[in-house]
């Protein structure tokens, strides 16, 4: 090997049979996922949100840090934490998720972050909405696309770059995107982006880029790595595809009882059980929940709390069920006001990307 192209690991899928790779636990190991208990708090603590770093952390410093807009604008800017926090305060709930969420669970299985289904969180984001940023420097006519470096810099697939995401124009401005120093009232951890970060809501957690340190107006479509290559949901090598963009409707029960340890089966008493879970979509607001305990043979639709003012943060429920001795499965679906529905069974794609595979929680009930 005397090249980066030779170097660097290609993306694959697990032969018939294969189990999880080396790679993939050294992944597993560096990242992690919300433990199911978490759903009980309306606010993931910062320790237990969903934390995915494409590259390593990177060394960074609140007191010197700058963020430059350029570009495609009237007036080039460059903010230090100290003039962005002077322009104001905007706090907004907003739930992320992986765009891989689920991949582990799909046959063939991508090989890549091997998530199950506990890569979400909700977190209160406190910065200054990013269009104000873009106004204030001037968005010239010939503006169509907006580029969000951050300071992680790595390889993928042979390609050296610094993590970027793009999103259009008419997105940047209308998603009610904010750059944030703050998660739930403190300092950006480490790991969520610190000193600041964008938070995209309703979209896939890639859009967020971390330790952002500049934003770009360009003149045409963005056409990096994170966009075009790494984000697409593709049947096969040949199709073109179509970009990862909002989340898809997802529910997620809060397993009842206590589990065994290898397996996370669970155990609960017979009677009434009461189980409460979190929905979300990215498309629109949550408008029904329904919760099967015979595997989806019947469906029983729960109790939605009141809809919050962030209305793409995930909604709690809860259904009452009435446990008989045996065995049992779980499950539960979402369903969207824009007439999304969550699948049973998603589609499978080479990424491994927007599985929103129904929840199964296998329970015995003594």
């Amino acid at each position: 090997m005397d090249s980066i192209e030779e170097f660097s690991v290609r993306g694959r899928l697990a032969d018939t049979g294969e189990g999880i790779t080396a790679d993939e636990l050294q992944l597993a190991a560096r990242n992690h996922g919300m433990p199911l208990e978490g759903l009980r708090y309306d606010v993931t603590p910062p320790g237990l949100h969903y934390v995915l770093v494409h590259y390593d952390i990177p060394a960074t410093n609140a007191g010197d840090w700058r963020l430059e807009l350029n570009g495609c604008v009237e007036q080039p800017l460059s903010f230090g934490l100290t003039e962005l926090r002077a322009m104001g305060r905007r706090t907004i709930r907003v739930t992320l998720e992986c765009a891989g969420n689920g991949r582990a669970t799909l046959q063939p299985r991508p090989i890549s972050q091997p998530w199950l289904q506990e890569a979400v969180g909700t977190a209160e984001w406190t910065g200054v909405l990013l269009s104000d940023l873009l106004r204030l420097a001037g968005i010239r006519e010939d503006a169509v696309d907006v580029v969000f470096t951050g300071a992680d810099r790595g390889v993928e697939r042979g390609v050296v770059q610094d993590y970027q995401r793009g999103l259009s124009l008419t997105e940047a401005i209308d998603s009610g995107a904010i750059v944030a120093w703050e998660m739930n009232g403190g300092p950006l951890p480490p790991q969520h982006g610190y000193p600041l970060r964008l938070v995209v809501p309703g979209w896939y957690g890639m859009a967020s880029v971390k330790w952002l340190r500049s934003i770009e107006l360009i003149d045409h479509e963005f056409d990096g790595f994170q966009n075009a290559v790494a984000y697409v949901i593709r049947q096969n090598l040949d199709d073109p595809g179509r970009p990862v963009t909002r989340i898809e409707p997802r529910a997620l029960l809060m397993p009842p009882g206590f589990p065994d340890f290898m397996s996370r089966h669970r155990f609960v008493a017979a009677g009434t059980v009461p189980l409460f879970g979190r929905a979300w979509s990215g498309w629109a607001p949550i408008e029904r929940v329904e919760v099967s305990t015979d595997a989806g043979v019947n469906w029983h639709e729960a109790t939605l709390d009141a809809l919050g003012n962030d209305e793409l943060a995930w909604r709690a429920f809860a259904y009452d069920w009435e446990a008989t001795p045996g065995e049992h499965v779980l499950t539960v679906r979402a369903y969207d006001a824009s007439g999304r529905e969550q699948p049973i069974e998603a589609e499978w794609n080479r990424g491994g990307f927007s599985n929103n595979t129904a929840q199964r929680i296998t329970v015995l009930v003594t």
